[in-house]
């Protein structure tokens, strides 16, 4: 298996561990979490939907709402 893991490249992201140094922002926090979700959440978020049979409103849906939503969908297929 490859590793996402470069030396002298900086940052990865898909790394195989999680940093534990990193810190993580609550979406309500994030200074454009009341701009409209992008196509790439909604496409995501779609797609979740679909596989927990849930149906969720887009209109007027947020980034911090848009990642709150795949982030609890990702748990409850996760667990």
């Amino acid at each position: 298996m490859e590793s996402n893991t470069h030396a002298n490249e900086g940052e990865v992201l898909g790394a195989e561990t999680a940093d534990p140094t990193a810190t993580e922002k609550d979406p309500q926090d994030w200074v454009t979490g009341d701009d409209p979700a992008t196509g790439a959440q909604k496409s995501y978020l779609d797609t979740l939907a679909r596989e927990a049979g849930e149906t969720i409103p887009a209109d007027g849906l947020t980034k911090a709402e848009a990642s709150e939503h795949i982030e609890r969908l990702q748990e409850e297929r996760d667990s």
